[in-house]
């Protein structure tokens, strides 16, 4: 067999070749994205379309071309007007990490398959549990994603709380999870996963203020205890993704040891916040909880997806996934923190801790106090320009980064006004000089933002809000 394909596949040539001409392209898209030349986040086409496109481009397009191709079909992060979904425009030196983990292709799964990464992700770990408060024998590793990383704690969660062994034996009595009706969906899911099933899922109402009603926590409980299920786990979220508002932590710590529960932070959008001087004091009571989630891709400027999941106790750390497999796993007379397919749920992953390592390395922790900063005061300028416009209605006041409004108009009933910035909402999409989304609260639809390029400017906030009364008040929109 001709090995020419192989040998043109693997040329060092063409990949130095490939990557300066990648390299320029990305930054001066980088350039004029963050300078707000580009007229466009997004140019947005429906899934046919797409498919369509793309379809015809496997088939009959310039294979030197997809760069260029991709750039058109892509969501630019990082224009300041993007204000959508919770993911980073990441620093530009983690596309390089990127790319040296690419090429590496370190396995992580034992030790010897990554060895400089593993240790890199155990001085990373080390500094987000003193950073957060932890006591020194805490402890954690990196996962791919908060999803994961949530589905891993109350795995955890499980194994320390519950008699039964549910690894060895399989299901046993009836479980429960205790957690905020506003939630993030991958507590439903991971609970779900488990066999916990719709009623093992406890969903305590909110307030008036969308957090987590401490006062029904008692109450819910409860009722739970009467229908013979055993509650093992409560949940705060920091903060909620809906709406950005942060939970009690405080109260809930306080619940969950007076209960014997296990206690989980879902920090994957704010627990970066621990960083940040002006806005740590939103984590009071985290550092009692048995574990958190903190994902580097929403809050810490790195590419998707990487969450690191920390441990109040590093036995647990350790426990969750505790078997046998004779050719990967050797036995040790210490701490086996270097072997991590021991402790994750993957067997293999990619070498994510080299975007929090070398960020840490370059920049140091003030970068994120700076990101986390300027961001969430960037949620409390535009809920105060919200609230401040008679023709707009804020849904809570803004905690974090996270602001959720709507237009109101004049004389327009909830479902009129529902229907209408909904449209609004489709009409920005559509035209693509901004990016937002939605959610509904209580039967409410609302315009949601998170601002997440710490480059947008009040002037970029009054810009969107300027552009949501336009369409408004179109007479099509009436």
């Amino acid at each position: 067999m001709s090995t020419n394909l192989l040998k043109r596949a693997y040329d060092p040539g063409n990949f130095r070749q490939n990557g300066h001409q990648l390299v320029d392209l990305l930054s001066e898209h980088l350039q004029e994205s963050l300078e707000g030349k580009k007229n466009k986040v997004i140019d947005y086409a429906v899934p046919s379309e797409e498919l369509q496109f793309w379809k015809e481009y496997l088939e009959d397009g310039d294979s030197q071309q997809w760069p260029e191709q991709l750039l058109k079909h892509s969501i630019h992060l990082h224009n300041p007007r993007y204000m959508g979904h919770q993911i980073s425009p990441p620093v530009p030196l983690t596309g390089l990490t990127a790319l040296a983990s690419a090429i590496l292709n370190n396995g992580m799964g034992v030790y010897e398959m990554g060895a400089g990464p593993t240790v890199m992700e155990r001085l990373v770990t080390d500094t987000l549990c003193e950073t957060l408060g932890y006591p020194d024998d805490a402890a954690g590793f990196l996962t791919s994603g908060g999803t994961l990383a949530t589905l891993t704690a109350l795995l955890s969660a499980r194994k320390r709380k519950v008699g039964h062994n549910v690894w060895e034996n399989g299901l046993g009595p009836a479980l429960a999870v205790m957690v905020s009706e506003e939630a993030h969906y991958c507590v439903d899911r991971a609970a779900r996963i488990m066999g916990l099933g719709t009623e093992g899922i406890l969903k305590v109402p909110v307030d008036k203020n969308f957090r987590i009603n401490t006062t029904l926590l008692q109450e819910v409980y409860e009722k739970a205890e009467a229908k013979g299920m055993q509650v093992f786990a409560l949940v705060g979220s920091a903060p909620s993704t809906a709406t950005g508002v942060y939970d009690d932590l405080e109260a809930l710590g306080q619940f969950a040891r007076e209960k014997n529960l296990w206690f989980h932070v879902d920090g994957a959008h704010g627990g970066a916040a621990m960083f940040s001087a002006k806005y740590n004091y939103l984590l009071k009571g985290a550092d009692q909880s048995d574990s958190i989630a903190i994902d580097g891709h929403k809050m810490m400027m790195m590419p998707a997806i990487t969450t690191a999941l920390l441990f109040r106790d590093k036995r647990d750390s350790h426990n969750t996934f505790v078997q046998k497999a004779d050719y990967l796993l050797q036995d040790s007379p210490d701490e086996d923190w270097y072997n991590l397919a021991k402790r994750t749920f993957e067997c293999t992953k990619y070498m994510m801790s080299l975007h929090w390592f070398v960020l840490l390395k370059t920049y140091g922790k003030d970068l994120f106090d700076e990101f986390v900063t300027t961001l969430y005061d960037l949620g409390h300028t535009l809920g105060q320009m919200v609230s401040e416009a008679p023709d707009f209605e804020l849904a809570v006041a803004p905690m974090s980064n996270i602001v959720c409004f709507r237009y109101t108009g004049k004389g327009k009933d909830l479902t009129a006004q529902n229907a209408l910035n909904s449209a609004i909402r489709r009409k920005i999409l559509d035209s693509g000089k901004y990016y937002i989304v939605q959610t509904t609260l209580d039967g409410t639809f609302f315009l949601r933002t998170t601002l997440m390029n710490p480059f947008t400017t009040r002037e970029d906030l009054q810009g969107l809000l300027s552009t949501i009364r336009s369409l408004g008040a179109e007479p099509a929109m009436s």
